[in-house]
């Protein structure tokens, strides 16, 4: 029994060992994603890539007009930008990445124009959320916007008025009473 655990292990340890560099000649562990997430023919789309080593890649593809050129974005991404062929008809497309060391591949799936692409995976600004009667503070910078030294003038003086009038309502009822 010590021999066949022995056996197992050390046959899961060569496994493991070699599924890295196996990996790797596949073209890695990369992603390829692309916004908007299902374009029509002749839009502008934008590339990420990740798994690539390199500082810059180019990006290939029978759909797009011209080869992506991808450079090192702030997030350790490759990022760049091309256009979709007009000519592209509906259907899934092969994207592959050309990196310093590696190739990464994905797809990217070309629509009808006018067809409404899937839904973000997160809510994009703005949300629409009715019209409630807070909407007008979601475009307005509040911190920027209030009462000035107009607004503060015009209400001293309005207290003022408000006080004097008080004063002399209040003493004609006075002489009224005596």
């Amino acid at each position: 029994m010590g021999s066949l655990r022995l056996t197992l292990c050390a046959g899961l340890l060569g496994a493991c060992a070699l599924t890295p560099a196996a990996h790797a000649a596949d073209g890695g562990g990369g992603t390829v994603s692309v916004t908007p997430s299902s374009p029509a023919a002749g839009a502008d789309i934008g590339l990420r890539v990740t798994g690539c080593t390199g500082r810059t890649a180019t990006a290939v593809s029978t759909a797009f007009v011209a080869d992506a050129r991808l450079a090192d974005a702030a997030d350790g991404t490759l990022a760049g930008e091309t256009r979709v062929r007009s000519s592209a008809g509906p259907g899934t497309y092969d994207v592959r990445v050309h990196c310093a060391e590696a190739e990464v591949k994905g797809t990217i799936t070309v629509v009808v124009r006018g067809t409404r692409p899937s839904p973000p995976a997160s809510p994009v600004a703005p949300v629409d959320a009715g019209a409630g009667g807070t909407a007008h503070f979601a475009t307005v910078d509040t911190r920027t916007t209030g009462p000035g030294t107009a607004h503060a003038v015009t209400g001293l003086i309005l207290a003022g008025v408000a006080a004097t009038t008080v004063a002399v309502l209040g003493a004609r009822r006075r002489r009224e009473t005596e």
